[in-house]
């Protein structure tokens, strides 16, 4: 069980049996802490059946935006960035509305650098990227999905670097750099067979088909 739980268990039975009320509030703020965590595994397990079946579920964003209400409300900066990045994820990749999805995303990435969390950073960098890329800001698509990249490397994602230079390899299309292109989905195909992500190697595969 987890321990949060069990924590709230114990203050609840103090306040029944000792008349220790006080502690209540502790326990409410442990069960938050639980429900923001269930809800944002809710939201992604919707998210994944999304990408499998490219239909809309209304709860997935939902749930993103409780697990970022409850997380703000117990000062969780960590928890408050990730729930903030898969709101900005919904916007972006469910319903493809680009404008909507920069805000979360952008607090997203100023929550995970001051929480120091680096992973969910990349992520709030990659779909930045992607934004940029998408609104024709090639330079500054670039620079976020190197930056993303480079966290990536650090944290040993290899799947998540392959997934990076996938966006990169469209970004070195589009600026008419075919040798980088090609240097960039030969690094992307390695990393990706190394890390056995086959969805990212078809991706990989539809990107080196445009050089």
């Amino acid at each position: 069980m987890d321990e949060r739980m069990v924590r709230a268990a114990e203050l609840c039975e103090r306040a029944i049996f000792n008349g220790e009320f006080e502690e209540l509030t502790a326990a409410e703020r442990e069960l938050d802490g639980v429900r923001a965590d269930l809800a944002l595994a809710r939201g992604k397990v919707l998210h994944a059946r999304f990408l499998d079946n490219r239909v809309e579920d209304a709860q997935e964003l939902t749930l993103f935006e409780q697990a970022a209400e409850f997380c703000k409300a117990l000062g969780d900066r960590r928890g408050e960035a990730e729930a903030q990045f898969w709101i900005g994820c919904f916007h972006q990749v469910v319903r493809d509305d680009i404008a909507a999805s920069i805000q979360p995303l952008t607090t997203s990435r100023d929550l995970a650098r001051a929480a120091g969390d680096d992973m969910t950073l990349s992520y709030a960098l990659r779909h930045l990227g992607i934004a940029a890329h998408i609104s024709g800001d090639l330079d500054g698509a670039r620079a976020l999905l190197e930056e993303s990249t480079a966290l990536r490397r650090t944290l040993g994602f290899t799947a998540g670097v392959a997934a990076n230079l996938v966006g990169l390899i469209y970004v070195a299309i589009a600026q008419d750099r075919p040798g980088d292109a090609c240097a960039l989905a030969d690094e992307a195909q390695e990393l990706a067979a190394s890390a056995g992500a086959a969805k990212v190697s078809e991706q990989i595969e539809a990107a080196r088909s445009g050089i």
